[in-house]
């Protein structure tokens, strides 16, 4: 008896029957493993059988040719697949399909397996049925390992395609075969876990490179199970493989784009935003990405009519993988101007992307008018180039370039394309909003600094220095302000204020105030009673603007600008030597004395302006010469990480360490509380006090008799020639002459007369009443009334103060410079 006829798919008739038996032949045929179930199967126990020829069991033993035709097919095709008549124990002749398959031992040994089943076996059909199209058509890959993990099965999906067959494979380790020696030791431990516990491991994802070809990566979904017989021993392991790299490669780009919509555009800066485009796409798309932007953009305006064509860009952002040669990009920051045929200027002008493969450089031609760059191609082997425009609502921006060099050896394929361009236009919009902010934060910031004082003059009697810092946030500046003002009798007005919120609004509000602010203080009011009309200022305009506002969210913004305005105002007089202070809701001033002590003076807190609730008071504070005021608002010391309380002692510290000027000392300040830009606004005035020299004061007390104008007269005559101003004793007499007069006439005693000696020569004359005179012009008839308009044209200015007892009316003279104290230039940042 012989083999029957051979099944013509053998694929069918593999590992697939849960019924079927397993025996081990050596290479003479011989049984050395016999399994349970072909002990059911025959009926033959394993003693009965073990160390007998296998041809025993054919119904008819001796037909040599049958035997040698089957072993030569195994032979030659590494197994053989067929029906074979076999005697049962009880003498029953079976008809068993078989699937002989050659095996290799740990030791190196070789021999057979067998497996078998009854033909008959209910079911056979359906299994094979559904094996065919699994072993045979599906693209499943299928392998068989033993418990050393080299392969003793595999079908064709699992040999990429034919160029690693499985003759190729069988006998020899996962490793050995696995062509990416990175990933195989994850693959081996799964495997021998598998082993080792039994418990399979399913969708396991391993990625490899193809070993056909060119290198490229290809990533495999896997499941493992471990293979047992019937009495528990492990065999080995049966794994199935499947080629998902289209899935991986569009996942892999999905999860890069949404990367990308995470990192990109986290802040409102231009060049930031184009580094972060470079960073997420090098290593996962390209070596290389540059990005060149037109020189308008960084400035925050928009590229006006059409790109040249050879543009001018600038290097903003670069990014380079570790195996990328930094030659491949220039500098950040260098200009670029490329030629007409450059991929860079066809991609700016047209609008469309560019992808183009350099493997062969002398069919670029763009390359054949630039040498140069294609030797440079050639050296740092760029074999693709990828240029795409970026450009957001229809404006174009600049361009974004992704090269490919011998770490990538894969040209830019259409999906690739497709990437770059979804990258670049997430990243386009984030530009141009940064553009965007760019224009309206400059526009914000002129406005601003437009509206703060271009340079402090505060006379002689006052060094000052300053700082403002704009907020590090979305609308970049805000309302806070300073201001030195000088006042009528060698004074000078210091003022501090802060606007609530930030933004242009908050800018303008803050100009509003400057200029009320000054308007008041022209008026020579008391700190007290000009914080109060600053209120019923805020008010008013707190009424208008959110009358006119026709949106719920609009008067908001006039609210939150407006309301809870805080500003500090203080008054120093030379003379006394004293500073006459008021705040509303701001936070009091630090008083540096010349010995290095800091104080904050305990002044009443008022409340924040626009809320028209208690009435603002006045304190009044000794200044010693070389005294050091210091007027700030809550963002310099004031942060989330850190309590206001704990700022203050910080600036106090500041305060007192030595320093050789203003500016210095500033700088010490600003260092020690802003480490980092400010979320905040932050506005600094620093003020050192010198009074003015008792030698330059002159005062007199005169009796309320029309006969005593002469003897002032003669007083401030002789007064001037002391001073050595004996060429304005002209002016000067007719100034005393008019202002005595009136007091005289129209005020009250006491009368004083007083001539200050400063930049200016001031005359100034007090009495109880507070009655102010008015100027007018008389008419040709008029007896009188052309005294004030007389000192009107003699003095640079002039005008009425009021103080608690009475008034002053004041005159003021240019004057050479004052021989006290040389005037020193203010110190302004």
């Amino acid at each position: 008896m012989g083999p029957g006829n051979a099944i013509p798919d053998r694929s069918a008739l593999v590992l697939g029957a849960a019924r079927m038996a397993l025996a081990v032949l050596d290479t003479q045929g011989v049984v050395t493993g016999w399994t349970r179930a072909a002990e059911r199967l025959t009926g033959y126990p394993d003693k009965e059988i073990v160390n007998r020829p296998a041809a025993t069991l054919l119904d008819r033993p001796g037909d040599q040719g049958a035997l040698g035709e089957m072993a030569e097919r195994c032979r030659a095709q590494s197994g053989w697949d067929g029906v074979a008549i076999v005697r049962h124990r009880d003498g029953r002749r079976l008809r068993l399909v078989l699937r002989i398959f050659p095996l290799l031992g740990p030791t190196g040994s070789r021999g057979w397996g067998v497996l078998a089943r009854d033909e008959q076996t209910p079911g056979a059909e359906l299994s094979r049925m559904m094996l065919e199209p699994l072993l045979t058509y599906s693209p499943v890959g299928l392998a068989v390992l033993d418990t050393d993990l080299r392969y003793v099965w595999v079908n064709d999906v699992l040999t990429y395609g034919g160029t690693l067959p499985r003759e190729q494979r069988l006998g020899r380790r996962v490793r050995e075969v696995l062509p990416d020696s990175d990933h195989v030791k994850e693959v081996e431990k799964q495997l021998r876990q598998v082993l080792e516990t039994g418990v399979p491991a399913l969708n396991f994802e391993y990625l490899g490179a193809s070993p056909a070809g060119p290198p490229q990566q290809r990533a495999w979904w896997n499941c493992f199970f471990r293979l047992e017989d019937s009495t528990g021993q492990v065999l080995g392991v049966w794994y199935m493989a499947v080629d998902n790299t289209e899935s991986w490669q569009s996942r892999q780009r999905l999860a890069l784009l949404n990367e990308a919509s995470v990192r990109i555009g986290s802040t409102l800066d231009v060049a930031r935003t184009a580094q972060e485009l470079a960073d997420v796409a090098v290593g996962r798309l390209a070596d290389a990405v540059t990005v060149d932007l037109l020189e308008a953009v960084l400035h925050g305006e928009e590229p006006s009519g059409p790109v040249g064509d050879a543009p001018v860009l600038r290097r903003v952002a670069q990014q380079l993988s570790h195996d990328a040669r930094p030659e491949t990009t220039a500098d950040v920051g260098d200009v670029l101007q490329r030629p007409p045929a450059s991929p860079s200027a066809c991609c700016l002008s047209e609008g469309e992307t560019w992808a183009e493969s350099l493997a062969d450089l002398s069919a670029s031609a763009w390359l054949a008018e630039d040498p140069t760059r294609a030797v440079t191609v050639r050296t740092l082997g760029i074999h693709s180039v990828l240029v795409v425009p970026i450009q957001a609502r229809g404006v174009r921006l600049g361009i974004a370039t992704f090269l490919r060099s011998r770490s990538c050896p894969d040209p830019f394929d259409q999906d690739d394309v497709k990437l770059a361009e979804d990258l670049v236009a997430r990243a386009a919009v984030c530009l141009d909003n940064a553009r965007r902010f760019t224009r309206e934060r400059k526009a914000a910031l002129a406005l601003q600094h437009s509206l703060l004082p271009r340079g402090l003059v505060p006379g002689s009697m006052l060094d000052v220095a300053s700082r403002y810092l704009p907020a590090n946030a979305p609308h970049a500046v805000g309302g806070d302000w300073f201001d030195v003002i000088p006042l009528s009798g060698a004074r000078v007005a210091l003022v501090v204020g802060d606007v609530v919120g930030q933004g242009a609004h908050a800018a303008a509000t803050m100009g509003r105030l400057r200029a009320a602010v000054r308007t008041l203080a022209d008026m020579d009011l008391p700190p007290d009673e000009l914080l109060a009309h600053l209120d019923d200022l805020v008010i008013s305009m707190v009424e208008q603007e959110g009358a006119e506002a026709p949106a719920e969210n609009e008067q908001q913004s006039v609210a939150t600008s407006m309301v809870g305005t805080t500003c500090l105002y203080a008054v120093y007089d030379p003379v006394s030597r004293r500073c006459t202070l008021a705040r509303a809701g701001h936070l009091p001033p630090a008083i540096a004395t010349a010995d290095g002590v800091v104080a904050f003076p305990d002044l009443p807190a008022g409340p924040p302006l626009g809320l028209g609730l208690l009435p603002f008071e006045s304190v009044e504070v000794d200044v010693p010469d070389g005294t050091v005021l210091a007027l700030f608002t809550d963002g310099l010391v004031e942060d989330r990480a850190r309590d206001v309380d704990v700022g203050l002692a910080v600036l106090a510290h500041a305060l007192a360490r030595p320093a050789t000027g203003l500016d210095e000392m500033c700088e010490n300040i600003i260092g020690a509380l802003l480490a980092s830009p400010p979320r905040d606004d932050a506005a600094l005035l620093l003020a050192r006090a010198h009074g003015l020299d008792p030698g330059l004061v002159a005062s007199w007390d005169l009796a309320g008799d029309p006969a005593v104008v002469a003897s002032a007269r003669e007083l401030a005559t002789r007064q001037l020639a002391d001073w050595g101003l004996e060429e304005l004793a002209f002016t000067t007499e007719l100034i005393v002459s008019e202002l005595v007069t009136n007091a005289i006439r129209y005020g009250a005693d006491p009368i004083h007369l007083r001539l200050i000696r400063s930049e200016a020569l001031i005359c100034e004359v007090f009495d109880s009443s507070s009655t102010s005179p008015r100027l007018r012009h008389a008419r040709t008839t008029d007896e009188g009334g052309r005294g004030l308009f007389l000192v009107a044209q003699l003095a640079r200015r002039w005008g009425t103060r009021y103080t608690s007892a009475g008034k002053i009316i004041w005159a003021e003279q240019a004057a050479p410079a004052s021989p006290g104290r040389p005037g020193s230039a203010p110190e302004f940042t």
